[in-house]
């Protein structure tokens, strides 16, 4: 994936496509990364999800399981399937800027 831009600083990603400074994520690179997954356009329901996962990583430094993401968003694990058909860590996590889960191959 390419780097990005953003004011003085280089947005960099890991050989996995993963941000390696998350505090340089927008949302117009979120655009940006969707589109490098496969999803064309980030839905109404995406946002809530990638935001849900931005926050919770913001105060906990680690990402959620997905079964904490379903609780506090109520999206069912379908649905969160049909929204991220690559996986929480490949396509939320990867969305909202995050590093690559611990655990994730």
């Amino acid at each position: 994936m390419e780097a990005f831009t953003i004011g003085n600083e280089v947005a960099e990603f890991s050989g996995d496509g993963y941000l390696l400074k998350p505090e340089l994520w927008t949302e117009e690179m979120a655009q940006q990364i969707a589109s490098h997954v496969g999803i064309a356009n980030l839905s109404e329901n995406h946002w809530v999800v990638i935001h849900y996962v931005r926050g919770y990583w913001d105060k906990n430094r680690t990402s959620p399981l997905i079964s904490q993401v379903s609780r506090s968003t109520r999206f069912r694990l379908d649905q969160l399937q049909a929204l991220f058909p690559m996986g929480l860590a490949r396509g939320a996590c990867r969305i909202a800027g995050l590093p690559k889960p611990d655990g994730c191959v």
